[in-house]
C-alpha cells in the first residue's frame, strides 16, 4: 500500500493537513497512520479512540477543518502550494527518509525538486575565505545542472545560495515559507523567490524557534543526494546537518581547514571519521558518477505490520499493553528491544507504541528508539 498512487483531491488534502498539524502527531506517526487506516479521514476519526487507550485523560486537539483551509488560503495567498508525502510531484529523495516532512509549503519553482541536488551548510560566523569557496564552490556546481539546497542563514548558506542563483537553489527554512530569517538576508530571499524554489513544514506566520533548526536540517539533507559542510565548529548545526545525511544513506563531503580556527575543527574531525575531503567542486561530481543513486529510487512503501484494524486485536490486548509498558522508562530503547523483551507480536507493540505516542506519553527519537515523557 503506497502513501498515495495519484493525486489527492481537495478534502483529502484537507484532512491530511488536519492530520499533522493534530496534537501529539510528528512525521513517523503521521505515516503510520496512513498506512494503516489508509486514508486521512479514517486515521482522524480512530485518534481520540487511540489516544484513550494510550492512557490520556483529557481531550485530544484535532485540528478543525477550518484551520486547514486557513492556511491552505494563505499559501495561495503567497503564490505557492502545498506538497503531499506521495503525491507524485513530491521530492523523491526526500520521500525516502523515515521522517519525511507529510506536509511542505512550496513557493518559487517546484520543477526543481526534480533535479540532483547537494546540501551546503557551515558556519553563520564565516570567514571570508569560507564564504569565497562556497559561493564559488555552489556557483560551479549550479553550472553542472546541480540544484544547491541551503537553509537561508547567513555565512555559509547565504554565500552558497548567491553562487547558485547562476543555475537553481532551494532555500529550506525554519519557520513559515513567508518568514525571512534572518531579515538581513530579504534580497536573497527575494531572488530566490523569483528564481529558485522556498520550502518550508511549518504553517505560514510561523516565526523559527530553536527546536526547528534540527528538523529543518533534515530536510536539506532529504533533498540532498550529499551534504557539503565548508566551515563548522564541533558542536553546530552544521554537524547535525551531517550525521543526519549520514544516517540517511547520503555522502558527507567536508572542507578541510587550519586546525588553529575553532571553525575548522568541526568540518576537521568530519574528514577524520570518514568524511570525504573536498577541494573542488569535481570532488562532488566524481563522487556522484560513482554512486548508483540509490536515493533516487521510488520512495519504500510504508508498511505497518499485522491486520487492519478491522480485524487486529492488538488493540483489546491489556497483558500485552502492560507487558511493552514494563520495557519503557525514561532511559531511550531500541524499539526491537521492546519487541525481543516483551516477548510480544510486532503488531502488538507497534499499536501500543503509536497510542502511547498519541496520548502525549511516549517520545520518538532518532535510531528507532522511544523513551516516556515525564507527566
Amino acid at each position: 500500500m503506497n502513501i498515495a498512487a495519484t493525486p489527492l483531491l481537495h478534502e483529502d488534502r484537507i484532512d491530511r493537513l488536519r492530520l499533522i498539524r493534530s496534537e501529539n502527531i510528528g512525521p513517523v506517526t503521521y505515516r503510520q497512520l496512513i498506512a494503516r487506516y489508509e486514508t486521512a479521514t479514517r486515521a482522524l476519526q480512530a485518534l481520540p479512540e487511540m489516544a484513550c487507550r494510550g492512557g490520556r485523560k483529557r481531550s485530544l486537539r484535532i485540528a478543525a477543518k477550518s484551520a486547514a483551509e486557513q492556511e491552505m488560503a494563505a499559501v495561495a495567498a503567497l503564490g505557492g502550494r502545498h506538497l503531499f508525502l506521495g503525491e507524485p510531484d513530491y521530492p523523491v529523495p526526500l520521500a525516502n527518509i523515515p521522517d519525511a516532512p507529510p506536509a511542505l509549503t512550496l513557493l518559487g519553482r517546484g520543477e526543481i525538486l526534480a533535479k540532483p541536488a547537494i546540501g551546503i551548510v557551515g558556519a553563520r560566523n564565516a570567514s571570508t575565505n569560507g564564504r569565497r569557496f562556497a559561493q564559488a564552490l555552489a556557483r560551479k556546481l549550479a553550472e553542472a545542472g546541480i540544484v544547491i539546497a541551503s537553509g537561508l542563514a547567513r555565512g555559509i548558506d547565504a554565500a552558497a545560495h548567491r553562487g547558485a542563483l547562476v543555475g537553481d537553489t532551494v532555500a529550506v527554512l525554519a519557520g513559515g515559507a513567508d518568514i525571512v530569517y534572518p531579515a538581513e538576508n530579504r534580497s536573497l530571499y527575494e531572488s530566490i523567490l523569483e528564481d529558485g524554489a522556498i520550502v518550508s513544514e511549518m504553517p505560514p506566520g510561523t516565526e523559527p524557534m530553536a527546536r526547528h533548526f534540527p528538523s529543518r536540517n533534515r530536510i536539506i539533507s532529504g533533498l540532498s543526494m550529499g551534504v557539503v559542510v565548508v566551515e563548522a565548529a564541533l558542536r553546530s548545526g552544521s554537524l547535525i546537518t551531517a550525521r543526519l545525511a549520514g544516517e540517511q544513506g547520503r555522502d558527507v563531503f567536508a572542507v578541510p581547514g587550519f586546525p588553529l580556527d575553532p571553525r575548522a575543527k568541526g568540518t576537521n574531525d568530519l574528514i577524520r571519521n570518514g568524511a570525504i575531503l573536498l577541494e573542488s567542486a569535481d570532488d562532488v561530481l566524481e563522487a556522484l558518477q560513482r554512486a548508483a543513486g540509490p536515493v533516487l529510487r521510488e520512495p519504500p512503501e510504508p508498511g505497518f505490520p499485522g491486520p487492519r484494524p478491522e480485524t487486529a486485536c492488538a488493540d483489546d490486548n491489556s497483558a500485552g499493553r502492560q507487558d511493552i509498558i514494563d520495557c519503557l522508562g525514561h532511559v531511550p530503547v531500541a524499539v526491537d528491544a521492546v519487541v525481543r523483551d516483551s516477548r510480544q507480536p510486532l503488531a502488538v507493540v507497534w499499536t501500543i507504541l503509536l497510542e502511547l505516542e498519541i496520548a502525549g506519553r511516549l517520545e520518538r527519537l532518532p535510531g528507532n528508539r522511544v523513551s516516556l515523557i515525564e507527566p
